[in-house]
């Protein structure tokens, strides 16, 4: 028997491969699918084919690596993700270097199509905060009150430079999906429920008190916080698209038209009477929605709860905190993304420009998951224990 050959086959992670494979066929339908609106010239099914030739050009790169080198080279590429997003807002896009799109400046404009910086510092800033709190615990063994405060101020540290540079685009989303990372990390390090309750419960009170003052006191906000009227458009049109059927809330009727229009089993493939702007992208679900139903989409969803219920699986079995962390960390950004996508095209969250992972068309989307699920491959394929264990994590 071919003992490395063996050993390769015990430690890749087939199941994920299986579960990639079956989004990329979903991928390709739904693409597919959503370019015979007549709203786009350009055939996309190749261009994510190759997407996903570069996702697992990434994918393989990555897994190379083992975790002890990432965490060398945790601050290095949190410290290069940081240049790109300082880039990206400093260099103006009269040079065609960066691209300024739907009101906002967070693309760089490269020979291979448009890249987003924001994608790839989501898993940089990961990597970082996973490094900072497996030191921090290994330093802090006994927990106290101060120990957790001082975590939390690094990790508060770690999260405001990329944040406010990403808010600076201006992108909404990113800064949302760099928010739910800090939440699932910051629970998974150990912080104790007297801080994280108190702490997520003014969250909640502040984010709920922000809306209403959106609804009833516009003008102090825009007085006091300078925000714009653009921007309480998209909380109203949320809230009531029909009375903004003719500009913001435009996206959110057709993708719902879309989506109860397909009823129990949908149209069929191809079959589609709605017509739903960047139905290849952000509102991809729409597309599947309309044409597979509420059996199609709902076998969509429960793909992703494999997906994730896999992701859970082997996090549970490493035994490094810092891999733990970062898969903690990967789980909490897909999860988000997939939440807030979904969500936005079914009037439950408002619209803001996220796409579905591993489905929507994007370069810089896939780029960036493939980053973060070849850590995972990584995490899993380099898996090591130590006295009186196996090495094989399924034997467990």
């Amino acid at each position: 028997m071919d003992t490395n050959n063996y050993n390769f086959n015990k430690r890749f992670d087939w199941p994920l491969t299986i579960i990639l494979f079956i989004f990329f066929g979903v991928s390709l339908l739904a693409i597919a699918s959503a370019q015979t609106s007549g709203q786009y010239v350009t055939n996309f099914v190749p261009r994510q084919i190759l997407n996903y030739a570069i996702f697992a050009f990434i994918v393989a790169v990555v897994m190379y690596f083992d975790p002890d080198q990432y965490k060398k080279l945790a601050w290095p590429l949190y410290g290069f993700g940081l240049l790109l997003l300082i880039a990206v807002v400093a260099i103006p896009p009269s040079t065609n270097i960066t691209i300024y799109r739907n009101g906002a400046q967070s693309w760089f404009n490269t020979p291979i199509g448009s890249i987003q910086p924001a994608e790839f510092m989501k898993t940089f800033f990961i990597l970082a905060t996973a490094y900072l709190i497996s030191k921090h615990n290994e330093r802090y063994q006994i927990k106290t009150i101060k120990s957790d405060f001082m975590l939390l101020g690094k990790i508060g540290l770690t999260l405001i430079v990329p944040l406010f540079l990403i808010m600076l685009q201006p992108d909404l989303g990113s800064g949302l999906v760099f928010f739910a990372i800090t939440a699932a990390l910051v629970i998974v390090a150990g912080v104790t429920w007297k801080i994280i309750v108190p702490l997520f419960g003014g969250a909640a009170v502040i984010g709920g008190s922000l809306l209403w003052m959106a609804l009833y006191m516009q003008d102090f906000l825009e007085k006091t916080f300078g925000f714009q009227p653009y921007q309480f458009a998209r909380i109203y049109s949320w809230i009531d698209p029909y009375s903004y059927a003719s500009s913001d809330g435009y996206h959110l009727i057709t993708s719902l038209n879309a989506i109860g229009s397909g009823e129990i089993f949908g149209k069929g493939f191809m079959a589609r009477e709605v017509y739903v702007a960047e139905n290849h992208t952000d509102f991809i679900f729409a597309v599947i929605g309309e044409e597979w139903g509420f059996v199609g989409a709902s076998a969509v969803i429960c793909l992703y709860f494999l997906l994730i219920y896999h992701l859970t699986k082997t996090t549970l079995l490493l035994k490094d905190p810092f891999c733990t962390y970062v898969c903690a960390g990967i789980i909490a950004m897909i999860t988000f993304h997939v939440f807030e996508n979904i969500g936005m095209t079914i009037q439950l969250l408002p619209i803001t420009g996220i796409p579905l992972p591993f489905i929507s068309y994007g370069g810089s989307s896939m780029m960036g998951n493939a980053l973060a699920i070849g850590l995972v491959y990584s995490m899993k394929f380099h898996y090591r224990t130590y006295m009186f264990t196996t090495n094989d994590p399924d034997d467990e």
